[in-house]
């Protein structure tokens, strides 16, 4: 069988890191690649979950290479538990959220 592959969008209000990678990343939109493979022997359709990717694309209108991140899925969902709680609390606090 063939491996499935599915992309989603993730938009950061906030800059962010992920786990031990290399610092700290910008605020913006970023794509997960999450690749799966089908397990065989079961008798429904199931998949499991073999790579999770952050691509990473050179700002708007400047050059550079796009790269290609693997990451723990736990870590991506913890930054994003992260970002929506900053923005929860802006908002409690009187704070415009979302930026200007």
């Amino acid at each position: 069988m063939v491996n499935r592959i599915t992309k989603n969008m993730v938009t950061f209000r906030n800059p962010f890191c992920l786990g031990e990678l290399d610092g700290e990343y910008p605020a913006g939109d970023y794509t997960v690649e999450t690749e799966e493979e089908p397990i065989d022997g079961v008798a429904f359709r199931a998949f499991r979950r073999i790579c999770t990717t952050l691509i990473i694309r050179p700002p708007s209108g400047k050059t550079g290479t796009t790269r290609f991140i693997p990451i723990d899925p736990a870590d991506l969902e913890s930054a994003i538990a992260n970002d929506y709680r900053d923005i929860a609390r802006a908002g409690n606090e009187g704070m415009q959220k979302g930026g200007l």
